[in-house]
């Protein structure tokens, strides 16, 4: 029996494939799309069919897909396409229940933010209105929609977006950056569930600024032991190169480890793997590569 469910789409009802694809790509950043008709009439829109594509210019893209229900064209798309204009505004926790509201499927002539209580905020460059309670927003005007299977309920287009304008709260940055537990922001996943960026859901994953040496230079008692994680042999495989041999940085390192209490004299390689456990555990990668270097290689 195989440890994988095997799914064709086209042999299961699209409700369900629907939601297992947004089940497994997830979580999905949330673009609360503002847009005017023609006719003057504010809308307001969640969509977690949503991404950034490009920096210079910068463009975005949401998915207002024909509704698997009801076979309606959604009118965020209708009214970026007869106006060319939109804006993008990031929902944060505070949020979520209010364009949980904005989300039902309202008639044309309906003002969601009348609905969901969210406030407008004019735009600089567009027509359409900014959200106020978003710390993130983005004014855009249409590049290209393409067409995706028109012809189904449940497809739709992509939208390219390129942004003309971008608003964000002061209160937003920390020495000079944006800093996602101060933004809080929410993400969509399958079904009804959604997941919220802040606390310890945050971390950090430094990029390596060198080409590391691969887990496959690794000593074959450390790649083959059932101690380390995947995350722990890629993060000894992350280093440029293969620390050399040093004496006095060898009895640095065996002084701070005793300190530590988890050194002992002589170990054996299982002993030694559960030392370098511990470091690694402790964001000690070097003294981890120093004992290895000095009593494994």
């Amino acid at each position: 029996m195989s440890d994988y469910r095997e799914i064709t789409p086209g042999q299961i009802p699209n409700r369900d494939m629907h939601q297992l694809l947004l089940s497994g790509v997830a979580p999905r950043p949330i673009a609360l799309v503002s847009t005017i008709s023609k006719e003057g009439i504010p809308n307001l829109s969640p969509y977690s069919f949503f991404n950034a594509y490009a920096s210079n210019p910068p463009i975005v893209a949401i998915g207002p897909a024909i509704s698997a229900a009801t076979g309606k064209i959604k009118d965020t798309y209708t009214n970026i396409i007869e106006t060319g204009e939109c804006t993008i505004n990031a929902v944060t926790y505070a949020m979520t229940e209010q364009i949980s509201l904005a989300s039902c499927e309202f008639a044309p002539d309906i003002d969601e933010f009348v609905k969901s209580g969210l406030h407008t905020l004019e735009s600089v460059i567009v027509k359409p209105y900014r959200v106020k309670e978003s710390p993130f927003q983005l004014e855009c005007k249409l590049v290209e929609s393409i067409a995706l299977m028109r012809d189904r309920g449940g497809n739709g287009n992509i939208m390219l977006l390129e942004v003309v304008k971008m608003h964000i709260k002061e209160g937003m940055f920390k020495d000079e950056r944006m800093d996602p537990q101060r933004l809080d922001l929410v993400a969509r996943m399958g079904y009804d569930y959604y997941c919220r960026a802040f606390g310890d859901a945050i971390f950090e994953v430094y990029k390596p600024k060198w080409n590391g040496i691969g887990i496959d230079a690794l000593p074959t008692f450390i790649k083959e032991s059932p101690v380390l994680t995947g995350a722990d042999l890629a993060t000894l495989a992350g280093v440029k190169e293969i620390p050399q041999k040093n004496e006095a940085l060898k009895l640095e390192a065996f002084d701070e480890c005793t300190k530590m209490g988890i050194f002992q004299k002589n170990p054996n390689n299982d002993q030694l793997v559960e030392i370098i456990a511990q470091l690694l555990k402790a964001n000690h990668t070097d003294l981890a590569w120093r004992l290895l270097v000095e009593l494994g290689m």
